[in-house]
C-alpha cells in the first residue's frame, strides 16, 4: 500500500510527548513490511537542524492559498530508510522557532494558521507529487482540517489524492479551537461552519473536522474509544464521536524495541534481560546516585516521568505527599510541565532531600535510567488515551502502578487480581487510589517471589509495534 502519515511530531526530529514515538515507530515498521510510506511533518527549527535531516532536498515550492492571499513556502525531503520518505513542510515564519506550539508560557497565537498552512502544504505536495495514496492517515488536532482539504481539493481539480481517510484521536482533550474568523484561510465552503461541520459553541475546532470527515476514526486504546464517547472524557466532543462509533476503532500503541530494551539499551549503565537481572540492580544504584540518593538504599524506589499536568495526576501525587516523606521510600520524578506542580515537587524536595528528587529537564538518557533503575513506576493519571511508559516499565521489569483508566487499563494486569499474570497494580484515579496502590506495593516490595513474578510476567509481554502495526494493516484493508 501506499501510506501517508501527517503529524505535528516525529521522532527522532521532533518530541514533545507519545504521539511523536507512535507515529515514528508506526511509518518505520510499516516501511519495514514493504509498503510505501511518507511522512509529513512541519519544517520546524529542530527538525531541519536535526542531523539526520541534514540530506533533506527542496522537492517542491509551495503557493498555498490562505483565504484571500498565497504564502510561499517550500517542501524538503529525505528517506532514511527504504520505503520510508520524510517531507518537511516549511515556511520560515511559522516554523522556524524553537518549540512546536508555543513557549513553555503560553502558545502561539496564529497556531490555527500555521497547521492550516502545513494541511494545505501536504495536500499540495500530494497533488503535484502525485502520489495516489491509498490511505491518508492524520494524526490529533493539528491534522484535523486534512481529510477535508483534501476532498476539496480533489474536487476543484478533479483529481485522486487518496483512497481513503483515517484520523486518529491521541489526545482528546486538545482540541485546536480557534475563533470561527480562522476560518477564512481554509478556502472551504461556508455550509462548513455549521453544526454539522467545524463549528464548536461559536469557535472552529480541528480535532472536530477530522472526527466527522474521514473515513475511519481510531484512537489509542479500545478503552479510550469507549470513554471519549462518554461526557467524563470526552471533553465536551462525546456527542460528535458518538456520531462515529460505528467507525472508531481503538488500536493500541507499540514500543519501538530497538530503542527501548533492557538487554541493548546504550543509554543505560548495565543490560539486563529477564534471565539475568543483575544490570538491573547496577541501573537501581546509578539512578540513585544520579538523583543525590543513597546508593546502597535497599527499599522500594519508585519512578515517575511525565509531564507535570494534572492529567497526569500530579495533584494525586502531592496528596500524598506525607507518604512520599516518611515511608521508607525513594521517589525520583523527571519532567517538566506547569509551574505550581515543579514548585510544589521541588518544595517537597527539599523538604525531604533524602527521600524524593525532582529533575526538573526534558533528558531521554534519565528518562532510560529511570525505567531501568527504578523498581516500580508511578503513573496516577487522570485520564490516559494509551501511555508508553507503563509498557516501558514491563519491558525492563519495573513494576507499573497505574490508574483504571484508558490503555493502562487495557496494557496493565493487576497482580493481586490475577496472580499468574499480573504484572502491576492498579487503582482508582483518585487520591484515594493512589495511596491504596501505594500500599499495595510496599507489600509486594516485601514479597520478593510475587515481585519477581511480576516482574518476569511484564517482560514476557509483547508490546512491540510490529503487532501494533498489523493491526492498523487490517484496519486500512477494511477501510479499502
Amino acid at each position: 500500500m501506499k501510506i501517508v502519515h501527517v503529524a505535528s511530531e516525529l521522532f527522532p526530529y521532533v518530541k514533545t510527548g507519545g504521539l511523536a514515538d507512535a507515529v515514528g515507530a508506526l511509518s518505520s515498521t510499516l516501511a519495514d513490511l514493504g509498503h510505501e510510506i511518507a511522512v509529513f511533518v512541519p519544517g520546524y527549527r529542530p527538525v531541519t537542524d536535526h542531523p539526520f535531516a541534514s540530506a533533506a532536498k527542496r522537492t517542491l515550492k509551495l503557493r498555498v492559498e490562505m483565504g484571500d492571499t498565497f504564502m510561499t513556502g517550500e517542501v524538503r525531503s529525505f528517506s532514511p530508510k527504504p520505503n520510508l520518505t520524510v517531507h518537511l513542510v516549511c515556511r520560515e515564519e511559522f516554523f522556524d522557532r524553537r518549540f512546536p506550539y508555543g513557549t513553555p508560557e503560553r502558545d502561539y497565537e496564529d497556531n490555527h494558521h500555521r497547521f492550516i498552512f502545513f494541511c494545505k502544504g501536504v495536500v499540495e505536495t500530494l497533488r503535484f507529487l502525485e502520489f495516489r495514496a491509498d490511505v491518508v492517515h492524520g494524526h490529533d488536532w493539528q491534522c484535523g482540517l486534512l481529510p477535508l482539504l483534501l476532498r476539496h481539493a480533489e474536487q476543484r481539480h478533479e483529481a485522486t489524492l487518496a483512497m481513503k481517510t483515517v484520523f486518529t484521536i491521541h489526545n482528546i482533550a486538545f482540541q485546536g479551537v480557534f475563533p470561527m474568523r480562522a476560518f477564512y484561510r481554509t478556502n472551504l465552503p461556508d455550509e462548513l461552519m455549521g453544526i454539522d461541520g467545524v463549528e464548536f459553541y461559536g469557535q472552529m475546532s480541528m480535532m472536530k473536522a477530522g472526527i466527522l470527515f474521514s473515513d475511519r476514526v481510531t484512537t489509542v486504546s479500545p478503552r479510550y474509544a469507549r470513554e471519549i464517547q462518554t461526557p467524563e472524557f470526552g471533553c465536551g466532543l462525546d456527542g460528535v464521536v458518538g456520531t462515529r462509533a460505528d467507525d472508531i476503532v481503538g488500536l493500541i500503541n507499540g514500543i519501538d524495541t530497538a530503542t527501548w530494551n533492557p538487554s541493548t539499551d546504550a543509554l543505560i549503565p548495565a543490560t539486563y534481560s529477564a534471565a539475568d537481572l543483575s544490570g538491573k540492580a547496577l541501573c537501581r544504584a546509578e539512578l540513585l546516585k544520579r538523583s543525590g540518593l543513597d546508593p546502597k538504599f535497599t527499599g522500594p524506589v519508585v519512578g515517575m516521568v511525565c509531564r507535570l499536568t494534572e492529567q497526569k495526576g500530579l495533584d494525586l501525587v502531592l496528596a500524598n505527599e506525607a507518604f512520599f516523606r516518611t515511608a521508607n521510600v525513594r521517589f525520583i520524578v523527571l519532567g517538566t510541565g506547569e509551574k505550581k506542580f515543579e514548585e510544589e515537587l521541588r518544595e517537597l524536595a527539599a523538604a525531604a532531600p533524602d527521600h524524593v528528587a525532582l529533575c526538573s529537564r526534558l533528558d531521554e538518557a534519565m528518562s532510560h535510567l529511570v525505567e531501568s533503575g527504578s523498581d516500580f513506576f508511578l503513573m496516577p493519571s487522570r485520564f490516559e488515551p494509551c501511555g508508553l511508559n507503563q509498557m516501558y516499565s514491563q519491558a525492563y521489569g519495573t513494576v507499573p502502578l497505574v490508574t483504571r483508566v484508558g490503555g493502562l487499563a487495557d496494557t496493565v494486569i493487576d497482580i493481586d487480581a490475577n496472580p499468574e499474570t499480573g504484572a502491576g497494580i492498579t487503582f482508582a484515579p483518585t487520591a484515594e487510589g493512589v495511596a491504596e496502590g501505594l500500599s499495595r506495593m510496599l507489600k509486594l516490595h516485601a514479597d520478593k517471589k510475587r515481585l519477581r513474578t511480576a516482574q518476569a510476567n511484564g517482560m514476557a509481554r509483547d508490546f512491540s509495534w510490529l503487532t501494533a502495526a498489523r493491526a492498523y494493516e487490517q484496519l486500512y484493508d477494511d477501510a479499502l
